[in-house]
């Protein structure tokens, strides 16, 4: 997939439910998803708070725990999905028990015009957003990433399928 991602991130930085965020979850991408380098150096740059997920294997519990900095990702073990993560034992500062989030920056498979997403099976963010709406009252904004061959007519939703507010695509 091609990817332009100076003309995504730079939508995304100058949206202005981005700007107004102070506490933002980001995904640290896979080899075949937007890359978000760029969006956590910014971030970091503007002094906003940084949360990340921290997947729990054999589960669909998931968890938007803090990053103290961008050099911090390098240290981060390898999951078996091929994404850094913090480990259980590492403690972190969790979102939902912190104030919640602004802003939620979500990756996907496959998205539709309807806010549908399609992620990879395992139901991590439907269970996340769901969890934080039983927690706190304010449903953080989604935005998802997407390349344009990602933009489906129309994608397979269940009733535990949250919608995405917005999906940035180029």
């Amino acid at each position: 997939m091609e990817q332009c991602l100076s003309e995504k991130t730079s939508h995304l930085l100058s949206h202005h439910r981005y700007q107004s965020a102070k506490r933002i979850a980001v995904f640290l991408n896979m080899s075949d998803e937007i890359q978000t380098g760029d969006i956590i150096r910014d971030i970091f740059r503007q002094d906003k708070s940084c949360f990340i997920p921290r997947y729990q294997p054999r589960s669909t519990h998931m968890d938007m725990v803090s990053l103290g900095s961008l050099e911090e990702i390098n240290l981060l073990p390898v999951t078996t999905w091929n994404v850094r993560q913090p480990g259980e034992e590492d403690c972190r500062q969790e979102a939902l028990a912190t104030g919640g989030l602004d802003l939620v920056l979500v990756p996907g498979l496959g998205f539709d015009d309807k806010g549908h997403r399609l992620g990879r099976g395992k139901g991590y963010y439907d269970t996340f957003l769901e969890r934080y709406s039983r927690h706190l009252s304010d449903k953080p904004y989604t935005i998802a990433l997407a390349f344009q061959e990602q933009i489906c007519d129309s994608i397979p939703v269940t009733e535990n399928d949250f919608e995405i507010d917005e999906v940035i695509c180029a």
